[in-house]
């Protein structure tokens, strides 16, 4: 093309009507190749500013649908969350679990903990836990951020195996805009922990041995701990420190195993709510293994019930479920959804789930 301009400005007069022709020739290459890029350009800030128009033929007034007003906006996404696996895990529900959140997509897989049961004796028998867990998890499409719970965190052996796999047992991160924090329940000194962690051991024991109503009447179950867990004061600092630093985030979730705010006289996690006092947020917690719904300051705190884990009616209804939860800029909507309600497209439950008892108090009647 360079050459052709450069012949085209040395060439004589004698070559007029050829220079006249070649002329023409520029000119419409010229414009072809501005309208190429002018089209691209479209099309690319089409993308960039999120069109969510339709393109119809429809003529007059009258429409066949209600509105245009799209629910798609540009600052609109979904994350799922899942319950506790623990107590007793029941074969395959998890792993049904994760074929149905990979029919919803997801864009992230949050949790609340209690992922193992934790009771190995020895580093090697946890270690095939925790694999168990990651090989299962990792089945998903969407990246799972875990949470630990008191099945994964209590005790020094525990703690390790945590840390050396999955590193921090509590941690911030920002994803559009949105501030998730993780918190750690479990956060005793290590004098404490190891006392929790062998009055823990009794427990269980004694209630593989002889029933969930005499376990209720141990030591261990009437530990504080047992219930709200610890948020230690670095900890605490930690997240004030994460919130301060995210002012203008559009939304805060928090994640915890046990609600740290009803244990008594606590003031370490109370610093937090109040570093979160101008903002929205919502709270998700497990560990009952019942659904629960509280509004405290305003803001909803959500218990979840199972996927996979042991069914305790008494405390609620208690049924294996996912969590849907989608932001947009007009705020938050929440949906729990019953494992046994979500069908792939042949209409039935992934991995032959349609044989599984998801809520047993239903499978009882």
């Amino acid at each position: 093309m360079r050459r052709l301009i450069r012949n085209w400005r040395s060439s004589s007069p004698s070559r007029e009507a050829e220079r006249q022709s070649e002329l023409r020739f520029i000119t419409s290459f010229l414009v072809a190749g501005s309208l190429a890029i002018s089209l691209a350009a479209c099309s690319g800030s089409d993308a960039t500013d999120g069109d969510h128009s339709i393109d119809h033929r429809l003529s007059g007034d009258a429409r066949p649908w209600t509105h245009e007003e799209f629910d798609a906006n540009d600052d609109k996404f979904t994350f799922a969350v899942f319950a506790d696996l623990t107590g007793g895990e029941r074969d395959g529900v998890f792993e049904i679990a994760v074929a149905q959140l990979n029919l919803l997509r997801p864009e992230l897989i949050m949790n609340v903990g209690d992922l193992i049961e934790g009771d190995s004796k020895d580093e090697a028998g946890l270690a095939a836990e925790w694999d168990s867990f990651d090989e299962r998890a990792m089945l998903a499409k969407a990246p799972v951020f875990y949470a630990g719970g008191n099945h994964d965190l209590t005790g020094e052996m525990l703690r390790q195996a945590w840390e050396s796999r999955h590193g921090p047992r509590y941690y911030h991160f920002v994803y559009k805009n949105v501030l998730f924090l993780v918190f750690d329940t479990e956060d005793n000194t290590p004098e404490r922990m190891q006392e929790i962690f062998e009055l823990r051991n009794e427990a269980i024991a004694i209630y593989k041995s002889e029933g969930p109503e005499v376990f209720a009447r141990t030591e261990y179950a009437s530990l504080p701990e047992r219930s709200a867990g610890t948020i230690g004061p670095e900890q605490s600092a930690y997240f004030q420190e994460a919130i301060a630093n995210n002012p203008d985030v559009h939304w805060t979730f928090l994640f915890l195993h046990k609600p740290a705010w009803q244990r008594e006289g606590e003031e370490t996690f109370s610093a937090i709510e109040a570093a979160l006092t101008d903002r929205p947020y919502t709270v998700f917690t497990g560990h009952v293994q019942a659904f629960g719904y509280e509004e405290r300051y305003g803001r909803d705190h959500i218990r979840l019930a199972t996927t996979g884990g042991e069914q305790f009616p008494k405390a609620g209804r208690s049924a294996d479920h996912v969590t849907l939860v989608t932001v947009d800029g007009d705020g938050v909507g929440i949906a729990h959804l019953l494992l046994s309600g979500i069908l792939d497209k042949t209409g039935r439950v992934p991995l032959g789930g349609d044989t599984v008892c998801f809520e047993q108090s239903a499978c009882d009647e």
